[in-house]
């Protein structure tokens, strides 16, 4: 199993090396960046926020928030300078014409984990089989509402369904969200599995990984970072996607894949693909 122990100095140590060569910003030229992002991915922001602070003289403002709340806010127009979300939001925030031409960047991918309390006996999860056991066996199960506008919930219920086990193991379910405190839920032993992205999981003191989908089951959600057509400081927020794109060590910490054949030299971002 896998705790929080340990994930903060890994998380520090992945932005040490970590430099933006000539921009940092005068004292009068400062300002404040703001960004738009869902749970999965908040952590490693927050985390990161103190180094781009000094790195560059401006101040990182992040808004987090459930996946649709955060979409419906951004598609109304609420100012922002940078959002890092997942590609279908993405999608669907350039389609409305609210992200600058050119400035998208592929940032890392996360899925799907079993936690458990901290201290607890870990769960067999490591295939289908022993995955659809755990669930019937266990008593009180958490998870992402699967109509509040993100993935991982819908995706859950539809694995449920696969498993035929729907009927048995729904009755059982607590809907809430891990930024709601669903993980959290876990972590004080009011429920006994929470089933969360793995980003959602590894933060929560208390909480423990007790393993991930078994592949066949498991499901991705790919975060993509933009600067908004309308920021009043477009180069400060291409500036923190850059940092965010060199983050390797960071985001693996938090659970997190980096999407192979991407990297970040320097001021300028490269994506190779084989």
């Amino acid at each position: 199993m896998t705790s929080r122990s340990g994930i903060c100095a890994r998380v520090v140590a992945g932005f040490v090396s970590i430099a933006l060569p000539g921009l940092a910003a005068p004292p009068a030229l400062a300002s404040d960046v703001r960004v738009y992002t869902s749970g999965a991915p908040a952590d490693i922001q927050k985390g990161l926020a103190q180094r781009f602070n000094e790195a560059t003289g401006h101040r990182l403002v992040i808004t987090s928030g459930t996946l649709g709340a955060i979409q419906d806010r951004l598609l109304a127009s609420e100012a922002t300078d940078a959002v890092v979300l997942p590609v279908p939001t993405v999608d669907r925030l350039d389609k409305a014409g609210k992200l600058r031409a050119g400035s998208r960047i592929g940032l890392a991918r996360v899925g799907i984990g079993v936690a458990v309390r901290q201290g607890a006996a870990a769960p067999d999860v490591s295939t289908v089989e022993a995955l659809r056991k755990t669930l019937l066996a266990e008593r009180s199960i958490v998870h992402p509402d699967p109509k509040g506008g993100g993935f991982t919930g819908t995706h859950i219920d539809r694995v449920f369904e696969r498993l035929g086990i729907a009927d048995a193991v729904r009755p059982k379910v607590t809907l809430m969200f891990a930024i709601s405190g669903g993980t959290a839920a876990v972590a004080k032993g009011d429920v006994e599995i929470g089933l969360f992205n793995v980003s959602e999981i590894l933060p929560v003191s208390g909480a423990a990984l007790a393993g991930v989908f078994p592949v066949e089951l498991q499901n991705y959600i790919t975060f993509a970072g933009a600067v908004s057509v309308d920021s009043p400081a477009p180069d400060a927020a291409a500036a923190y996607l850059r940092l965010l794109m060199g983050a390797r060590e960071a985001w693996a910490a938090g659970g997190f894949e980096m999407l192979a054949g991407a990297r970040c030299t320097g001021a300028v971002l490269t994506l190779y693909y084989p």
